[in-house]
């Protein structure tokens, strides 16, 4: 009979200073994996993903998204220019392993937080910062945004076709790649803290991210002369690989064709244009040939092409939507879905932790905190309460 895992970071404490997403969500994963983890939110509405309502949705009064980035935390709420709260937080920091903010760059030295503070404070703690596009440069004061890194970045210009507009991705990747490197240094820190003894400095920032996110490509161009590469004219997903890589719209619906020789499409789509071509055209003639790979799919049903790939050993997809994808056997077989409970008992459901620990899933039902519900039993009773 398989037991609990113990968890890998039981007995760490999380000071998360975030609003919004890359700092909470990496507050958030060290939650899953066993920390304590305790927001530190203005006493005036807290972290303001609080009052950000997507899709008209709330969970007890707050925004469901809030809950989602961040379940089973605590909260504490504190007015960092207040001396008297300042000093409680101070003392709370020494308790701490590990500081998450992600306040532009200077003012958390301005209120007395920056690293030198923390570390003359508690020399052992991790401290993770965040910030749009690092500490120094002409871009380091712009506003760090998902989107607006995106756009600044390039990337809105690597999906779509040729032809159209910048296509930014449908969610907010760079917020979600730079909390995942923020998680990595912190561990990594940790770890070199067991054997120094000294905490360190985790500074992450969404446009690093950014250019990781598209080494592969990012390498491509810096030795084509660094010329802008340009999107296929039909089914482009990535503007660097070869034809047929692409999706495809079959009489149907859609499905996705990956890396495959050309005589073998010429072979499996019955298609003698493409035996015309060499293998070295599918990078130099990529639109005439995706073009002929495109009306010979529109001509058959998804399955069909799916039945004739598959068993050939051709990597290839139906692009499922997400009504589709969440009735699949794929997606139950991973259960990937939670439920999480407020204080009152209100329900929403969310995702998992994606990580298992010797061979147990990691799950949670407690939701996002209410604001404040740890002040007293964390930071003690404020001279006004007193």
């Amino acid at each position: 009979m398989m037991t609990d895992p113990v968890m890998p970071l039981d007995g760490l404490r999380v000071l998360d200073f975030a609003q919004f997403l890359a700092g909470p969500v990496a507050a958030l994963r060290l939650a899953d994996l066993g920390a304590e983890v305790i927001k530190v939110e203005r006493p005036q509405g807290g972290d303001l993903c609080r009052s950000m309502v997507v899709n008209n949705q709330r969970l007890d009064g707050d925004s469901l998204v809030f809950h989602t980035f961040n379940r089973g935390k605590k909260s504490v709420a504190a007015d960092l220019k207040d001396p008297a709260d300042l000093a409680r937080v101070r003392s709370l920091i020494e308790t701490a392993d590990v500081m998450i903010h992600n306040f532009r760059p200077g003012v958390m030295d301005r209120i007395g937080l920056g690293y030198d503070a923390v570390r003359a404070l508690n020399p052992r703690i991790v401290y993770g910062a965040v910030s749009g596009y690092g500490t120094t440069g002409p871009w380091r004061d712009r506003p760090g945004q998902d989107l607006l890194v995106q756009s600044l970045s390039g990337i809105a210009w690597l999906s779509g076709n040729d032809g159209d507009g910048p296509v930014p991705t449908g969610y907010a990747m760079l917020d979600l790649a730079t909390a995942a490197n923020l998680v990595q240094g912190i561990l990594a820190c940790i770890v070199r803290r067991g054997v120094t003894g000294e905490g360190g400095l985790v500074e992450v920032d969404l446009l690093s991210s950014a250019i990781d996110m598209t080494f592969e490509q990012f390498t491509c161009f810096l030795n084509d002369d660094r010329l802008q590469p340009r999107r296929h004219e039909a089914g482009n997903a990535n503007p660097y690989q070869p034809a047929p890589y692409g999706i495809y719209k079959a009489s149907d619906g859609y499905f996705a064709l990956a890396m495959t020789p050309l005589a073998r499409v010429a072979e499996l789509f019955d298609a003698p244009a493409i035996a015309a071509f060499e293998q070295s055209d599918a990078f130099a003639r990529l639109d005439e040939i995706k073009a002929i790979v495109a009306r010979v799919c529109a001509e058959r049903p998804v399955q069909h092409w799916l039945d004739v790939l598959e068993p050939a050993g051709v990597w290839c997809a139906p692009v499922l939507d997400w009504p589709a994808f969440a009735a699949s056997d794929g997606f139950a077989a991973l259960d990937p879905v939670q439920t999480i409970r407020t204080a009152t008992g209100a329900e929403a459901e969310t995702t998992r932790c994606p990580i298992r620990l010797d061979g147990t899933v990691l799950r949670g039902s407690l939701a996002g905190p209410r604001l404040g519900a740890d002040t007293e039993t964390i930071l003690g009773a404020s001279e006004e309460t007193v």
